[in-house]
Order: structure tokens, then sequence, then C-alpha cells
């Protein structure tokens, strides 16, 4: 494996969502057998990519792209927030999504914390971000205790965790 992060490029970008779209995709359709629409539409991708802050990584093995990460950076504060860290559809469980998000970590050492969400659904992500990574859960949101940020129409949006992770 011959693994490298570097910043996404323009170019990059059709290939980025699509295949960011494909591995959320799948993740919720083997969660949600009757579902038909798009779980990630391109415009909530495109919200993150242009966010004050944002840096978009691809993560490259032999040329081609295996995954990535939007990251929203705070250089006032240091805390830091995760957007989206996907390992394309097929070839999960190499280490690859690990690998993302330690050079994730090196890339940007002054972080104090970071945060992220993920939906109650995604058992994987859930085992990734707290077993591999070392976030903690510190919040769950659900139709009882609601997330502000989270639009009312996002699949499976009012049962999310809020994950957080404190540098030492």
């Amino acid at each position: 494996m011959n693994f490298e992060l570097s910043r996404l490029k323009p170019e990059d970008i059709p290939l980025f969502k699509q295949d960011m779209q494909n591995a959320f995709q799948v993740g919720a359709a083997s969660e949600f057998s009757d579902l038909d629409e798009q779980v990630l539409p391109e415009q909530d991708i495109d919200l993150s990519l242009y966010a004050e802050g944002s840096v978009a990584y691809k993560a490259m093995d032999d040329g081609q792209i295996v995954g990535g990460a939007i990251v929203v950076i705070d250089n006032l504060t240091q805390h830091n927030h995760l957007h989206f860290l996907y390992v394309k559809h097929g070839i999960q469980s190499r280490g690859i999504g690990k690998k993302i998000w330690e050079q994730v970590e090196k890339l940007h050492a002054g972080t104090k914390v970071w945060e992220t969400v993920t939906p109650y659904f995604e058992k994987r992500n859930i085992h990734f971000y707290i077993n591999r990574c070392g976030f903690s859960a510190v919040e769950f949101y659900n139709p009882h205790h609601k997330d502000p940020g989270t639009p009312e129409d996002m699949i499976g949006g009012d049962c999310f965790f809020r994950l957080k992770k404190v540098m030492k």
C-alpha cells in the first residue's frame, strides 16, 4: 500500500463526491431496506467543502482515491470539527479510515478538541470513532433531545451521536 493523504484539488471534487455519496448510500441501505433517496445530497457535501475553515483531503493509494475527509478548522479556538470521513465502498476494513484519521490529526496537531456526529444506525462508524480513534460519545440527539443544527429531512436525522475527542 502506497498511502498518501493530500489536499483535495478542484479536479478531484466530482469523483470525491461520487465516492463519498456511494459509501454513505451503501451504509444506509444496509440498515434501511426500503431506502429510495440519496442519503448524502451533493449540496450537503458542498456546505462542508465551502464552509469557513474547511479543509478537504483525499486519501490516495497507488494513484487511486480510496477515501477522504472534510474537516472544519477554527484557528482561534482549535475546537475543530470532522464533517465527513469516508472510505470508498468495497475497500473498508483494511485500515484506510484509521490511516486517514491519523494523518488528519498529524496535519492539525494544534487541535485541542475534535468533534463529529454520526447516525445511530451506523454501527461501523460508532465502533470506528470510539474504539479505533479514541472519541467518546457525549450526547445522543433524538426526537426528545434534538440537535438544532440537523435538518429535519435528513435520513435518520432524529437520532445521532455527538462524539468528542479531547487531545492531549
